[in-house]
């Protein structure tokens, strides 16, 4: 990538400070100190496992795979929807270099806003999903829970999905340029063969499960693989 192809910090911090607005999975924090923060990485390497005690105790999961696939798709939330929306509303694809995770809960930061102009990017699509694949990946590796992979590559499609359908449904306007990214992203690396879109306002389903569903109160999830079938979309 080109030098050219940065983007201003003042430029990038606007971008996220807009896309907060469209709910909390959305913020990305800027600015402050790092007391109260960490790097993302040392988190990973410690396995989340206060995350991952947090769901065992909100759930009251009776295995602790569930508590890590649980943790780590609401991570991959939190990483997909601000990149997803800076870089279909703002032209902005995020630099996730020095990412920071909150030292109580699962708020994200960026102490240094960066990122690139999408339009000077060869594959702007890659290079987003390069990072946050990238990303759970160190999560996964750290893992001291044996979880299958390709259940957390489905995981982070329903992220994906279903942070492209909240954005989708605060700004309507942005259907075909986001649909045109999350379809790309969704054929791109780790995230090939995860699922599929099965409807134009992104409705999305996967070819694997969460495990939620053996949690005491869980239950199947709207896009899971064990739920009915729907008709392939097209654009999927």
């Amino acid at each position: 990538m080109t030098p050219t192809a940065r983007a201003g910090t003042a430029d990038v911090t606007a971008a996220l400070r807009d896309v907060a607005a469209l709910g909390g999975f959305f913020e990305l924090e800027t600015g402050g100190t790092d007391r109260g923060w960490h790097p993302v990485g040392e988190s990973y390497a410690r396995g989340f496992t206060d995350l991952l005690a947090a769901v065992a105790r909100r759930h009251r999961t009776p295995e602790a795979r569930i508590d890590a696939s649980v943790a780590q798709l609401g991570h991959a939330a939190r990483l997909w929807s601000p990149a997803i929306a800076c870089a279909v509303l703002h032209g902005i694809v995020l630099d996730l270099e020095g990412l920071q995770r909150a030292d109580e809960g699962p708020r994200l930061r960026l102490p240094r806003p960066g990122g690139w102009h999408a339009d000077r990017l060869p594959d702007p699509a890659w290079t987003l999903g390069d990072q946050v694949m990238g990303l759970l990946g160190a999560l996964h590796a750290g893992l001291g829970v044996k979880v299958a992979p390709r259940l957390l590559d489905g995981n982070a499609a329903s992220a994906l999905a279903g942070s492209a359908q909240v954005l989708l449904g605060a700004r309507p306007e942005v259907r075909e340029p986001l649909t045109g990214l999350a379809t790309r992203l969704l054929r791109t690396g780790r995230l090939a063969g995860t699922g599929r879109f099965t409807g134009p306002d992104l409705a999305f389903r996967r070819r694997s499960c969460c495990l939620y569903y053996r949690a005491p109160a869980g239950s199947v999830c709207g896009d899971c693989c064990f739920g009915g079938r729907e008709t392939e979309h097209p654009g999927g």
